[in-house]
């Protein structure tokens, strides 16, 4: 009967197309007043969360890189990008394809956000492409495709809320994520831009040799904008500043550069830009809000214990879990935007991921690059809807014209997903630890509370046994440290028992002992209040006089 209302309820509320934070906050209330204690839930648990989420340091980073964006989209900026990858990469077979690609990279990797990158990229390349000649399929899928990788290559607004939701024993650095989205991000560049080769040789184009000139102008013309990744990226792993600093360092490079040194933005234009990144970020923030009062009450349910408690009782093995992951998010996708689906879904999949071995990092951008692709599908692709929009195409000519792009994506969702390396690669090599990593072994998932495989079984220290004195005086520990040679097996019982009794050393002398502490799981190490906590009484010592 709860379960119907609770259906019946979100079923009607979906058929309202009620908006996303007022369709989480009303399931979570109903859900609490169902299921749970709805006056100590938000009079305390739903409160506490909200705390904790205004304290987590790299909330604040969002709206800073909302508002860099707004700034550069506005700016000159994307087209100088675009102006230098043209000079560089024009001369190859589908060399503009390539160039819209690398540009798309170049201003992911300073927005962090893929409709933007769209807008901003896809509004200078779609007509330059179709200028060149190249079908209008092909160019409407490539600007559609190339911009979602505004949130692949770092900075990414998506891999911050990552960060922020992520639960578990690891605690994910946002700066851990960025650096793992470089390979990944590579990777889907190189596919697409050899995509875009093999489309410029059925073409006709052939190899022509840059001109240098060009080059070098476009560089001399584009250095602020390139120097702006360069920038972020570096002062951040250099450890020059945090990831929440290098946004606010975003904002105030950009604008000065697109103030007093392009001169395309004007002072004047500054409050509207602001006033645009302030709506955005307080509609982010209202949904966050929404978001964790409904982890706060699966957590009050222990939905997430039974989840785990399901994936061990199916036996899968770690191949099959992210396989089946792979899939449940691509749905995920088709249906919700990507903040929302972080919000809510890492919470309860992340634990489960760890009892499979999965490591916390590679999740993150295995949950990136699937929700990526939600991008480009129906019926809630956001990049569907704003390349419509702005080329003022059908969105049935829009989505029809990403379905090669979408098989390459998919392709390197399976790469990203079952080569850690490709993620977790640069993120060991700047840790000085080997490149390569293997994908987690085991034949199932384990259970909670079980070492993970890697773990040796010898690091747990074993349970306290009761150990009496007739237990140590057995033990070869006891009989080594008493001088008795416990393989002579040439003896018999009666020298045995003679050579066991103690020689002129008392139970305090032994229990003192390397051997005693060895062999009773004493820890030297450990500090003198645990030592007097953990040792057995000792007999007093009396004075020998």
């Amino acid at each position: 009967m709860n379960g119907s209302l609770f259906t019946a309820v979100f079923a009607g509320l979906l058929a309202l197309s009620v908006p996303l934070f007022v369709l989480i906050g009303a399931m979570t209330a109903l859900g609490d007043v169902i299921w749970g204690d709805a006056g100590g839930f938000f009079e305390v648990t739903l409160m506490e969360s909200v705390r904790e989420l205004t304290d987590k340091p790299p909330l604040l980073a969002i709206p800073f890189f909302v508002l860099s964006g707004a700034v550069m989209s506005r700016g000159a900026i994307a087209t100088r990008l675009v102006g230098v990858a043209r000079a560089v990469f024009g001369g190859l077979p589908g060399g503009l394809g390539i160039a819209t690609v690398v540009a798309c990279m170049f201003f992911a990797a300073i927005s962090g956000s893929s409709p933007v990158t769209v807008i901003t990229i896809g509004g200078v390349m779609y007509p330059a492409l179709i200028a060149a000649g190249y079908p209008e399929r092909f160019a409407l899928g490539l600007v559609t495709s190339a911009g979602t990788l505004g949130i692949l290559i770092p900075p990414s607004i998506p891999m911050i809320v990552y960060a922020i939701f992520a639960s578990g024993d690891h605690v994910i650095q946002v700066e851990e994520l960025f650096l793992a989205g470089l390979g990944p991000g590579l990777l889907i560049g190189a596919l697409l831009s050899l995509f875009c080769l093999i489309a410029g040789l059925r073409k006709g184009e052939r190899f022509t040799m840059p001109d240098f000139g060009a080059v070098r102008v476009s560089i001399i013309e584009g250095f602020w904008s390139l120097m702006l990744p360069v920038l972020i990226l570096g002062g951040i792993y250099s450890g020059l500043f945090t990831a929440t600093e290098a946004a606010a360092v975003s904002v105030v490079y950009s604008l000065v550069v697109e103030l007093f040194i392009h001169r395309q933005l004007k002072l004047e234009d500054v409050p509207g830009v602001v006033a645009e990144s302030a709506v955005l970020m307080g509609s982010l923030l209202v949904i966050f809000a929404m978001a964790v009062g409904l982890n706060a009450l699966l957590a009050d349910l222990a939905i997430p214990d039974r989840a785990a408690e399901w994936l061990t009782s199916q036996s899968l093995t770690p191949f099959t879990f992210l396989l089946v992951l792979n899939g449940f998010l691509l749905l995920v996708g088709c249906v919700m935007d990507i903040m929302s689906a972080i919000m809510i879904l890492v919470p309860l999949l992340a634990p489960m991921a760890a009892l499979c071995g999965v490591d916390p990092v590679h999740l993150g951008i295995v949950f990136i690059v699937n929700l990526e692709l939600g991008y480009l599908t129906p019926p809630m692709g956001l990049n569907l809807f704003v390349s419509s929009s702005i080329f003022e195409k059908p969105l049935g000519r829009v989505i029809a014209s990403v379905v090669p792009f979408t098989g390459i994506l998919l392709v390197a969702v399976l790469i990203v997903t079952y080569v850690p390396t490709v993620a977790l690669g640069p993120v060991r090599l700047l840790d000085g630890k080997p490149v390569a990593v293997a994908f987690p072994e085991g034949d199932i998932c384990r259970t909670a509370g079980e070492p993970a495989a890697d773990e040796p079984e010898g690091d747990e220290p074993e349970a306290d046994e009761a150990k009496g004195l007739g237990d140590l005086m057995n033990s070869d520990a006891y009989k080594a440290a008493m001088g008795d040679d416990a393989d002579d097996d040439g003896d018999d019982d009666e020298d045995d028992q003679a050579d066991a009794a103690p020689q002129g050393k008392s139970v305090g002398d032994l229990m003192n002992s390397a051997a005693y502490k060895s062999a009773f799981d004493d820890d030297d190490d450990s500090k003198a209040d645990d030592n007097k906590a953990d040792a057995a009484p000792q007999p007093r010592e009396t004075d020998a006089d």
